[in-house]
């Protein structure tokens, strides 16, 4: 399965036309889709730009992406969004409209009410296990990590040099959970194509999008997350060839 993360916490100096409003991320949202994308991932965000969990907002967000696409849409709860995790709880708990699935961060404080909140209301939870944090470690520890959607590895290391050691060791630690879960693994900046790749020659679903990276695997700028999610068909082509 290929997500596309179609804008993430990335302001407007970016140099990539990042969607923000409801209309610019489903229109971005159905060419990603057009392109081969089964899957759509997105940061609601305030009239400002801000990443919210306002339930106004993510209605309308969600209200847009649905109406153009037909795969499954979820969002973030990332503790940026609302720092406090009680005020995050009562958000998620307001929501008039259910995403199909919501990362939880499992090194943020509160990440266990928040995904038990979520899987009562019956939204399916990625857990969001990022390297370099004691997420993994916390979630190996979890009486819902059975009941996860899928797991979130997320490579934090920006180095691609790094990337595919990084990835591997957070791998090799998951795999230490007696709860097989599916794995989503990705990294951001410069550690995403190789993670992509790498993802593909294991056989594991992956993501790209211009949450992740706003260049191409040629390091060019990508204009579009369309453009990305064509270019990583064409390196998942290229990687399980080479496997």
């Amino acid at each position: 399965m290929l997500q596309v993360c179609l804008n993430g916490s990335r302001g407007p100096g970016e140099p990539a036309a990042v969607p923000a409003v409801p209309e610019a991320l489903a229109e971005s949202a159905a060419a990603a889709v057009a392109a081969g994308a089964e899957d759509v991932h997105v940061h609601p965000r305030t009239p400002c730009g801000s990443d919210t969990l306002s339930p106004r907002v993510l209605a309308e967000t969600l209200t847009a992406i649905r109406a153009v696409v037909d795969v499954p849409v979820g969002v973030t709860t990332g503790a940026w969004a609302e720092p406090d995790p009680v005020r995050r709880l009562a958000r998620v708990r307001a929501w008039t409209v259910l995403p199909d699935h919501a990362s939880v961060n499992w090194h943020e404080p509160g990440a266990e009410a928040l995904a038990a909140a979520l899987l009562d209301r019956g939204v399916a939870v990625e857990a969001g296990l990022w390297s370099g944090t004691d997420g993994p470690a916390r979630f190996l520890r979890s009486s819902l990590a059975p009941r996860v959607l899928r797991v979130l590895a997320e490579v934090t290391d920006p180095s691609s040099a790094r990337a595919e050691d990084t990835a591997r060791a957070l791998l090799a630690t998951l795999a230490r959970s007696p709860h097989a879960r599916p794995v989503l693994l990705h990294g951001e900046n410069g550690s995403a194509w190789p993670v992509l790749r790498l993802a593909r020659r294991l056989g594991l679903d992956t993501r790209i999008g211009l949450e992740d990276t706003l260049l191409l695997p040629d390091g060019t700028p990508a204009a579009t997350n369309a453009q990305l999610v064509s270019a990583a068909l064409a390196e998942s082509a290229a990687a399980t060839v080479s496997a």
